[in-house]
Order: structure tokens, then C-alpha cells, then sequence
């Protein structure tokens, strides 16, 4: 069987692997548990008369084996209860029950009603015409609840295997005075009717689904009896109280929370604990977080964003020294090593060297800026025309000035003569470093000068 028709994954024959347990019933797997003893060589006589029997939503009942009837874990057996039978699942068996009995405090007496027997096809088949009509009944009640504007959520119905009374599973915040909703479902729907209140764990269990975890909710697993969860059980653990993360999907607070209550109680026992910030010499360092299994605790001086973690032996220490007026320099040394300079004069000191930068700058004049090297002919053409203008003014006075230059170098006596001939030298004409303007007339016949020095 690849499922159950509680879950709706199918509805083949109802099977089992008959290995007492091991890989379940060939049920939806829902508040399934394993025989550890069946394997124990436990003798047959002493063998515990009293089966553990799984019906719809993993609501679970004791039954007494009083025909000593040949079962195995998965087996559908017809029970007797109260107006009627029922048909469940076998779903544990021996001393386990002994044990599970004792801690849900049910007591072996006559009031434990018995089993009738294995059942039949037939059974099969009338059980199933029964559980046809709940889904068709869920959806007309939840308009008459609507109808008579009740302040009340239906989540299931589940109808008896001798289709003679139906159970019908609601949560509410308040009261509800329900006597006119019965009266109208016994009539429409000819059954008997009960009207069962759960809670909202309960009722995610009845309906299931799949947690944060990535697995299959807890409570339509393997919890039965939820235990109160409260604030301090995430406060204890270090967590954001954040009701959209610390909620389940019933609305209440995870019940995953006090799975590691006990764990993180123990460890808390050896953390200090801080009510006020710790006094240093740095500053006052408040607490920001604290490790527990790691023993390392933050803190940050006037509520800064940088954080220091030290060992909760330190800061036992700390507190030690507070309380008797002792102020350590800060939160991981006692006193200041030799040549430690104070940390508020020099901040004092990089101030003052901004200023001293930003001043000089200030006051620094501007550098030349590099001649740029001259543009190609394709990049003149996309220059603005005062800068090609400019630009072929300085090619020019280039040009004109590498060619006296050239003249000087040829014709040096062309430069005796021209002294010569231009009478007092002048002020700078001595000087090393002043240049002489070349003579720009490179043509003889046009300088009657420099004809007369090549006579004389």
C-alpha cells in the first residue's frame, strides 16, 4: 500500500510488512512508534493482554485483547466503543504498552473496553462508505456555522466505521452555546452528533504539514501531550522575540522551544550574570551578546558599533573589581602597558595634524601643468579654432627658433660679425645663461653687415 485514505495517497488493500513494526503499517506514518522489545525474548505467557490502537488523525486508545487474538503491528481490528464499533490500526503491542499507559496515567481496570476482532473486507467496505461523507459534511457545516454566525472553526469530522455517529473537532476562543448547530446536523445529516473542542496544537496536528525544519510537524508525529511554551524559554536561548519566527503554523509558540531548554539551563549556570554596564578606565562596556556553550560574551564601550568579546572568567573578574571600587583599564588588560599612550590625546593629536594638512594645502601654490605633446593632423582638426591658433603660433616661433639655431651652427663667424656690427653689447649679453636671438635673415645679399665682415 502506498498509503492511507486518512491522507489521501491512496487506497489500495491495507497491508503491512509484518517485521512487528520496523518500517511501519502501511499507514500515512503519523504517531507511528517501534517495538524495541519485540525482538527481547520476552516470554509469550507474561505477554501484556492490552494493544495500543491508531485512529484517524493520530488519536490513539487502549484495548484490551481479551480473545487473545494472533495481532501484528498494522492490523485494522474492529473495537467496541460506546453506541457502536469502530475500526483502528494496530499500532503498538507487549510491555511498551505497560509503559505508555503508565505515563499517560490509564488505569487497568474494566473500564478499558476490548477488541472484537481482525477486520474483514467487509468491514473494510463499510468503513470506507462512511468516510465518503466527510468531506461533503465538513464543507455544509462550516455554512451553517456561518448561517448562525458562530464564533467557532470547524477543522474535521470523522464518521464512526458503523456510519451511525459522526465526531465533529472545532476550536474556538470563547464559549459557544452549539445546542442549535446540533439539532440541525443530526437532522440533515441523520446521525448522531458530538461536538469535541481542541486546541490549536491539536488542531495542526489533526490537519499536519511540514515545519521550517524541512520536516514533518512534531505534533502530528509523535507529540501527544503539549506542554505550556513560553517567552523566557526563548529569552533563556538568546533569541529574537519575533512572533513571525517563534511561531508554528497552529499560531502559538513552537514547541520546539523547550527541546533544548534543559541543555541551555544547565549551561546558564556557570555565565555571569551583567545587570550593569562594567566600569574601565576605557569607558563604561555594556553587554551586547553572549555565547553560551562557547562561555564568550560582547561588549561595547558607550554603545558603540565595535564590539570586544573576552571569557566569562574575565568578567567575573571585572565584577569582582567593581564591586570593590577597583576600575581596570579596560575590559582585557588591568593596567596600561609600559609606553601605551592614552587614546583620547591621540585622537587630540590627529586632529591637529588634519589641520596642519589641510592648511598647508591650502597655501601650496599650483603646479605648472605638463606641455602636452603636439597633436596630429588628425587630432587637430577636432580641436576648437583658438586652440589650433594658438597651437600653430607655437609651432611656428618652434620652427623659426630651431632654425637660428641651426644658422649659428653653420656660420659662426656670422655671430662675430653680427657683434660687431650692433656696437655696445648690452646688459645681458655677457650673461651665461641669457640666449642670443639668432639672426633670422639666413640670406647674405639682404645683410650688407655680414658682407663687410667676410671682406674684412
Amino acid at each position: 500500500m502506498s498509503g492511507c485514505t486518512n491522507c489521501s495517497t491512496g487506497t489500495t488493500a491495507v497491508g503491512g510488512c509484518q517485521n512487528n513494526g520496523s518500517c511501519g503499517t502501511s499507514d500515512c506514518n503519523k504517531m507511528n512508534a517501534f517495538d524495541w522489545l519485540s525482538h527481547m525474548g520476552i516470554p509469550e505467557i507474561d505477554k501484556f493482554d492490552i494493544a495500543e490502537i491508531k485512529f484517524k488523525g493520530g488519536r490513539k486508545d487502549y484495548f484490551r485483547n481479551s480473545g487473545l487474538l494472533p495481532l501484528t503491528t498494522g492490523d485494522p481490528v474492529v473495537v467496541d466503543v460506546p453506541n457502536g464499533h469502530h475500526i483502528g490500526y494496530v499500532s503498538l503491542q507487549g510491555e511498551l504498552v505497560r509503559l505508555q499507559m503508565q505515563k499517560r496515567k490509564i488505569k487497568n481496570d474494566d473500564n478499558i473496553l476490548s477488541i472484537y476482532r481482525v477486520a474483514t473486507q467487509k468491514d473494510l467496505d463499510k468503513w470506507q462508505e462512511a468516510k465518503n461523507r466527510e468531506i461533503p459534511t465538513i464543507y455544509r457545516s462550516k455554512q451553517i456555522i456561518e448561517e448562525l454566525k458562530l464564533g467557532m472553526k470547524l477543522s474535521d469530522v470523522e464518521y464512526q466505521a458503523d456510519n451511525s455517529k459522526a465526531t465533529f473537532y472545532y476550536s474556538a476562543d470563547d464559549r459557544v452555546d452549539f445546542r442549535e448547530l446540533i439539532k440541525i446536523l443530526a437532522s440533515e445529516f441523520k446521525i448522531r452528533v458530538e461536538m469535541r473542542q481542541i486546541s490549536l496544537r491539536q488542531e495542526a496536528g489533526r490537519l499536519g504539514g511540514i515545519g521550517v525544519c524541512g520536516r514533518e510537524l512534531c505534533c502530528s508525529t509523535w507529540i501527544h501531550d503539549f506542554k505550556s511554551v513560553t517567552t523566557s524559554a526563548a529569552r533563556y536561548q538568546n533569541l529574537s522575540l519575533n512572533p513571525s519566527k517563534l511561531s508554528g503554523q497552529c499560531g502559538r509558540l513552537k514547541c520546539c522551544l523547550n527541546f533544548e531548554l534543559d541543555s541551555y539551563l544547565s549551561a546558564l549556570e556557570d555565565i555571569p550574570n551583567v545587570e550593569k554596564p562594567l566600569l574601565t578606565e576605557a569607558g563604561p562596556a555594556k553587554l551586547q551578546k553572549t555565547d553560551i556553550f562557547r562561555r564568550l560574551m560582547w561588549f561595547s564601550y558607550n554603545d558603540d558599533n565595535n564590539w570586544h568579546s573576552i571569557d566569562c572568567d574575565r568578567v567575573k573578574l571585572i565584577l569582582e573589581q567593581n564591586e570593590k571600587g577597583i576600575t581596570p583599564f579596560n575590559l582585557k588588560q588591568d593596567k596600561a602597558f609600559e609606553g601605551e599612550f592614552d587614546q583620547s590625546k591621540n585622537n587630540q593629536d590627529l586632529e591637529l595634524l588634519d589641520k596642519k594638512f589641510a592648511q598647508s594645502k591650502r597655501k601650496k601654490k599650483r603646479k605648472p601643468k605638463s606641455r602636452k605633446p603636439n597633436m596630429t593632423s588628425g587630432e587637430a582638426g577636432t580641436a576648437r579654432p583658438d586652440q589650433q591658433e594658438k597651437r600653430g603660433r607655437n609651432q611656428k616661433s618652434n620652427r623659426n627658433h630651431k632654425r637660428g639655431n641651426k644658422n649659428q651652427k653653420d656660420n659662426p663667424s656670422q655671430i662675430q660679425a653680427d657683434n660687431g656690427s650692433q656696437g655696445p653689447k648690452s646688459k645681458n649679453d655677457g650673461h651665461p645663461n641669457k640666449r642670443r636671438r639668432p639672426n633670422r635673415n639666413r640670406n647674405p645679399k639682404n645683410n650688407p653687415n655680414q658682407g663687410k665682415s667676410d671682406d674684412n
